[in-house]
């Protein structure tokens, strides 16, 4: 599965990046996927980070 994160929609809370810092990083003052990392989706962790990120900014696409 394929991760990103839409800028539009995160406000910063940098949620996903203390929930699995291997796989997010911060940009410009929000959450971004690290380089490289994008087919991390099949991670339980980067699900669970999809799940509760509370500006819903993380997509996983098959």
């Amino acid at each position: 599965m394929r991760i990103s994160v839409d800028p539009d929609l995160c406000y910063g809370s940098y949620d996903c990046v203390h929930r699995v810092p291997s796989v997010f990083t911060t940009a410009g003052g929000f959450g971004a996927v690290l380089p490289g990392r994008e087919d991390a989706g099949d991670d339980q962790r980067v699900r669970d980070a999809a799940q509760w990120c509370p500006s819903q900014a993380i997509t996983l696409t098959e």
